[in-house]
């Protein structure tokens, strides 16, 4: 049975829409795109890379998958570990709109997104990776679908947009397994899922 992993940019208020470029998501009028460009430097990539080392497949929401679809099949450097492990690896697609997908590799999952979640990962094994695709990801939190979260906290505050932790997500404990911070002052931490929250007074 595969792990699921989401690997997520957040701002310091918890917003995670368009972190790679101004025009990539402008749902709600948002004008803050590519908010994290500023921040990349070695220690990032480095970061990525080791997560892009580890994956199996790739699990993703329809507008992640549109956006890296548009890129990353053009991206054909042997050396470039995420090129090349988003282009070789399965990918799968929680969609409702979505009809085809010309991608190689990619599967449209249709019907009910936990249980087809919960199939994928007793089927696979290895690390599912998710990567941005926060409608998807609140959904596959509050079903305990996800097992370790990559939080990537950058320095800056951005005052609108989509929010990973927005009101009503199920209350979930997690225990802190491993942080470092880069050069330029992101946070990176990892998550691992500990069941519910306790709670007590002071």
């Amino acid at each position: 049975m595969a792990t699921l992993t989401l690997t997520q940019f957040l701002s310091l208020d918890g917003v995670h829409q368009a972190p790679g470029g101004p025009e990539e998501d402008r749902t709600g009028g948002f004008e803050h795109g590519g908010w994290t460009v500023p921040y990349a430097d070695d220690d990032f990539g480095q970061f990525i890379d080791e997560v892009f080392a580890r994956p199996t497949a790739f699990l993703l929401g329809r507008r992640t998958y549109e956006i890296f679809a548009s890129y990353w099949p053009h991206r054909t450097d042997p050396a470039d570990p995420v090129a090349t492990k988003l282009n070789a690896l399965p990918k799968y697609v929680a969609t409702t709109t979505l009809t085809t997908a010309d991608w190689a590799g990619t599967t449209l999952l249709r019907g009910d997104v936990p249980q087809e979640v919960a199939a994928l990962k007793e089927r696979t094994e290895g690390e599912i990776q998710t990567h941005g695709s926060g409608g998807l990801a609140r959904t596959l939190l509050d079903h305990d679908l996800i097992d370790t979260l990559h939080l990537l906290v950058f320095p800056v505050v951005l005052g609108t947009g989509r929010r990973l932790f927005s009101e009503g997500t199920r209350p979930t404990a997690f225990r802190h397994t491993g942080g470092r911070t880069t050069s330029t002052g992101v946070t990176i931490h990892t998550y691992e899922r500990a069941g519910r929250p306790t709670y007590g007074s002071y």
